[in-house]
């Protein structure tokens, strides 16, 4: 007994000691060493292969308060670095010999209604004018030009108007489909106002985010005096959100769902979808990843993932992520940080890492033996790694 503590006690000291690396060694800078790129510089675009490419380029371009801004979490930012490291825990169960030839047919999927190419889409992030100033334009004419969702931020760089005119006229939905984002505080005037402004500009949803109901501890952020996007005190409750309900016919997804309890309050209250997220990281530290919050709903009432439409994001950086979400029931995943590090090259950044996901996904499937990206048998999955990890009803 005493000796399988002592190896249970190094393993861990030796797990604690080891440095976290912000994003994997890619190859980027021994490739890089070995051409004209100074450091401190912004590579080239064509040299992006994979998306933790675009945060060491962003780290080249951005002076230290900007970069600090978009990169900081809470506290002891731990659970930035869960978000990053849960994927492991969870393996594949890789089946072969499955015809697999058309697994890039099957990206395009359905989130409320409206038709997209992919199960990505860019999620609310503030002030993208720090990367370029063309700021949140480039993500409407990004996603505009890939066909996938664009959520907007109510603390965006541009105005909810500016936005809404840079959408474009030619995709399978029409006219582009942008969703809301929108924070409450205790002057609710100005969410009616902001409500009332994506009405008339032509929002499809309102994205409500529940999880930020004070200032949050962020001293990364705080070093430069780079204060949050929203830290008011906020009297968040349900019985807000039926006002809400009652001031606009838009469909309201709750953003920062991360527990069974809220999950199914949520589908008490008629809610079209709601979305699982834990801020990036940015709000509470030791709070769950997406991937252990979808896990949590999966195990104890997967019939969730039938009566809503749930989306997810936090920590997603690679098509085997979505891929592990989308087979636990999750139908569109959101990625903040890695547009707003691509979005230092301005629209073709944003368009590459939208590319990019959309590459590995369909690569990736292949690899796993899907052959229907939207049909994911939770049987590919060996998630057992997750059961010390999250809360089990009944137990």
């Amino acid at each position: 007994m005493r000796s399988t503590f002592l190896v249970s006690g190094l393993i861990a000291s030796a797990l604690a000691a080891e440095p976290f690396l912000n994003e994997p060694d890619t190859g980027l800078e021994v490739y890089l060493s070995g051409t004209n790129w100074t450091e401190g510089s912004q590579p080239l675009l064509k040299d992006m292969r994979g998306i933790p490419d675009f945060d060491f380029a962003a780290r080249q371009k951005l002076d230290n308060p900007k970069y600090s801004f978009y990169r900081t979490a809470s506290a002891g930012e731990w659970s930035y670095r869960n978000n990053l490291d849960i994927w492991s825990k969870v393996k594949f169960r890789a089946r072969f010999l499955t015809d697999v030839t058309k697994v890039n047919e099957t990206l395009t999927t359905t989130i409320l209604g409206y038709n997209f190419s992919s199960p990505v889409f860019i999620a609310p992030a503030a002030r993208a004018g720090y990367g370029d100033e063309k700021g949140e334009v480039n993500f409407v004419e990004a996603s505009g030009k890939e066909n996938t969702l664009y959520v907007a931020a109510l603390y965006a760089s541009k105005t909810i108007e500016e936005i809404a005119a840079a959408k474009v006229n030619n995709t399978p939905n029409g006219q582009q489909v942008i969703f809301q984002q929108f924070y409450t505080n205790a002057n609710l005037s100005v969410t009616w106002d902001a409500i009332s402004r994506a009405e008339k500009t032509g929002a499809k949803a309102l994205v409500w985010t529940i999880d930020a109901p004070a200032d949050s501890t962020r001293h990364r952020a705080a070093r430069y005096d780079t204060t949050n996007a929203n830290s008011v005190t906020s009297a968040l409750t349900w019985d807000l959100y039926d006002q809400i309900k009652n001031r606009t016919s838009l469909p309201i997804i709750p953003k920062g769902i991360s527990t069974l309890e809220d999950a199914q309050e949520a589908v008490r209250r008629g809610v079209k979808a709601i979305y699982i997220s834990n801020h990036g990281g940015r709000q509470l530290d030791h709070s769950p990843s997406p991937l252990e919050i979808a896990y949590e709903i999966y195990r104890n009432d997967p019939e969730i993932f039938t009566k809503v439409e749930v989306l997810a994001d936090s920590g997603v950086r690679y098509g085997s992520d979505v891929l592990k979400l989308l087979a636990l029931g999750v139908k569109a995943v959101g990625m903040g940080r890695s547009f707003m590090y691509a979005n230092c090259y301005g629209v073709e950044g944003v368009q590459k890492a939208i590319q990019i996901m959309k590459t590995e996904i369909a690569h990736d499937a292949a690899q796993v033996g899907i052959h229907d990206v939207q049909n994911i048998p939770v049987s590919l999955l060996n998630a057992r790694a997750l059961e010390q990890t999250v809360y089990l009803a009944g137990n």
